[in-house]
């Protein structure tokens, strides 16, 4: 059975660090591509990071330099990070983990809230 769940999120300071996790369960997902996407309040759902099976990243230029993704392959879930460095209040959003050219159901999101 494919499941996304995301962890991780909280409140912290403008300049501080959170590390968001994502279990992605299910055989398919070592496999593919994955991807961060992050939802503001009243904006729509946005890319944020990719990372390929091989491990490849790519970054939202917006991110670059303080976002870092990672993943762990296993045979039946891979395991999604994103160290999250100085944070500002433009990434307080609701971040998702999903595959992006295999779109499945997605998880609840893990809230990240910046602010002083």
């Amino acid at each position: 059975q494919v499941q996304l769940v995301e962890s991780g999120g909280g409140l912290v300071q403008p300049g501080g660090s959170l590390r968001l996790v994502c279990a992605a369960s299910g055989t398919m997902f070592r496999f593919h591509t994955m991807a961060w996407y992050r939802q503001a309040p009243g904006k729509q759902r946005e890319w944020v990071s990719t990372i390929s099976r091989t491990s490849s990243p790519n970054y939202k230029d917006s991110v670059k330099g303080r976002f870092t993704i990672s993943r762990d392959n296993a045979k039946n879930t891979v395991t999604l990070y994103l160290q999250m460095n100085s944070l500002n209040v433009e990434d307080t959003a609701v971040y998702y983990c999903n595959v992006p050219n295999a779109l499945q159901a997605w998880g609840n999101g893990t809230l990240v809230t910046v602010s002083s």
